[in-house]
């Protein structure tokens, strides 16, 4: 084959550049390791509200670029084409979760690698990355944080339930502070000793204290 051959290409030629075989195998391979990435992103998601729609869109994208490979690998021509098509394309979704962002690549990735032919590369890697996935994702921290928002009248109430707090956490850390004439408010970074919550109620019977809440948030939201 000449170097100008290669640029050669008629729409009969192209319709068995892929076999049928090939076609399914990788169809089917893709739909099944991309199964594998939704149920570990079902069993890792941590975000506030859960989207179905995310999942369907992880098993579109992993087939779609399964096709897209194949086709891209038959043809040299078609290849240069498809560069100069996807890269006028943009995209404008929020991603909403960082580790979203993970399984994105994640399902494109094992879309090329299947259609490259890499079959123990792709599901050998897919478990892999899986097993690491589940067990960095549902690491949880022994003891919950807790932020504690207080109204005090003065400075003085202020110092007063600053200690209290202190003496009664493992840890009291000043997140914020708002000052104004007759209030200042703080936002406490608490770790409690135990379950009891009863020393909330305490604090807001201290002299000087307008209110005190405690609000439980895993670091990220408050919830």
């Amino acid at each position: 084959m000449s170097f100008s051959d290669i640029f050669k290409s008629g729409f009969l030629d192209n319709v068995t550049a892929v076999s049928v075989l090939d076609m399914v195998l990788a169809m089917v391979l893709s739909f099944a390791l991309v199964l594998f990435i939704f149920y570990i992103y079902k069993k890792t998601y941590a975000g506030v509200m859960y989207s179905s729609s995310f999942g369907v869109t992880l098993v579109a994208l992993s087939m779609i670029t399964t096709l897209v490979i194949l086709a891209v690998t038959s043809n040299v021509v078609l290849s240069l084409g498809m560069v100069g098509a996807l890269s006028i394309v943009r995209f404008r979704a929020a991603i909403k979760e960082p580790l979203d962002i993970a399984f994105l690549f994640w399902a494109i990735a094992v879309g090329i690698v299947l259609a490259a032919g890499m079959i123990p590369l792709a599901v050998i890697g897919s478990v892999i990355i899986g097993l690491i996935i589940l067990v960095f994702a549902n690491r949880k921290e022994h003891t919950n944080p807790f932020i504690v928002v207080l109204q005090c009248e003065d400075h003085a109430s202020e110092q007063a339930a600053a200690a209290y707090l202190k003496n009664h956490t493992k840890r009291c850390v000043t997140r914020s502070k708002t000052v104004q004439r007759g209030l200042i408010e703080l936002n406490l970074d608490v770790r409690l000793q135990d379950d009891n919550t009863d020393f909330i109620n305490e604090v807001s019977e201290l002299e000087g204290v307008k209110s005190a809440v405690l609000v439980s948030y895993n670091g990220e939201y408050m919830g």
